[in-house]
């Protein structure tokens, strides 16, 4: 009976892997990007590619295991959430005042140590940002507002 069990579990798992996931690889238009609206320099450019553009932008490093059902599903919502929430590659498309009032989001998160997430930085190791780098993103993110908001 357990031998069934077993059997059947894995047959399961292995129908799974035929249902992949959309891949986030869409085009980026550089006049759509935060970079197009606020002034950011190239430091604080590398540190939104390190730590957060996987989730928040139209281009994801996608790595090997995210075509592992069902974990790839569940990365794949975190992805679909995460730009939901914030997507860098089509900041100029929101209005100035939901850009300020993402930027001060932004601010909170790395603030409270919500961003980025733990479950991503538990395998993406050189996105856990140190002290020094959480004060470089808040510090643009005051001066983009300060920007946007004249």
């Amino acid at each position: 009976m357990k031998k069934k069990i077993l059997l059947a579990l894995l047959a399961v798992l292995v129908i799974l892997q035929f249902f992949q996931t959309e891949k986030n690889d869409s085009p980026i238009v550089a006049e759509n990007t935060v970079e197009a609206i606020v002034e950011t320099p190239l430091d604080v450019q590398e540190l939104l590619v390190l730590a957060c553009n996987d989730c928040h932008s139209n281009k994801t490093n996608h790595m090997w295991y995210e075509s592992i059902q069902p974990l790839g599903w569940w990365i794949a919502d975190h992805i679909h959430e995460g730009k939901e929430e914030l997507n860098f590659s089509e900041f100029a498309s929101y209005s100035t005042k939901k850009q300020i009032h993402k930027l001060d989001e932004v601010i909170e998160m790395i603030e409270d140590g919500e961003m980025p997430l733990e479950s991503y930085t538990y395998v993406h190791g050189e996105a856990k940002l140190n002290p020094q780098q959480k004060d470089k993103l808040i510090d643009w993110a005051k001066n983009g507002m300060k920007q946007l908001s004249k």
